[in-house]
């Protein structure tokens, strides 16, 4: 008797991890948890001053790139990136790249841009942005959220044109 009321016990206990288990994939899978998710903020166009609220960004793949002028793996996936934006960006994918750089003025940024002939938006690292995805951190870092706003990928480092585009391939829920 006592063996069976042990058991009830444990099966209950096990019903109960399982149903709050269940419960907590289903909040990330509705992107519940901030820090996984698509932060709520509003990215400005360096040149354009355009904005991009999180409203305008539902329902899109969203790539996410922190870069800055003096970083040099940062230089070397800039084409790379521009490619793969070319390729995508009708396919429901927003790119954009966060310019984390105080070392340069607005002139210097805008020439920068020029020479190396950026194709995707590049935004502003303000302080909204920045305390969002707790940086300052390794540059460059990437972050590839899908349509439900969840993130998929975060990468340190540089990212070849290869393994951004199998990424969002993979997103976008293609083999």
């Amino acid at each position: 008797m006592k063996h069976r009321l042990v058991l009830a016990t444990l099966v209950a206990a096990a019903a109960a991890g399982a149903a709050a288990l269940g419960a907590c994939k289903s909040s990330e899978a509705s992107c519940s948890s901030a820090h996984r998710c698509l932060p709520k903020v509003t990215y400005e166009d360096i040149i354009s001053r355009d904005q991009f609220p999180p409203e305008e960004l539902a329902g899109k793949v969203v790539v996410v790139n922190f870069w800055a002028t003096w970083c040099g793996p940062c230089k070397k996936e800039i084409p790379a990136f521009n490619r793969v934006y070319a390729k995508y960006k009708d396919q429901g994918v927003v790119m954009l790249g966060v310019l984390h750089d105080n070392t340069v003025d607005t002139n210097g940024v805008l020439n920068f841009m020029s020479d190396n002939e950026f194709t995707y938006p590049v935004v502003v690292a303000d302080q909204e942005v920045l305390a969002a995805y707790h940086f300052p951190g390794a540059l460059p870092t990437t972050f590839i959220y899908d349509r439900q706003g969840r993130i998929v990928t975060e990468h340190k480092g540089p990212m070849s044109e290869e393994q951004l585009a199998a990424q969002l391939e993979k997103t976008l829920g293609r083999p």
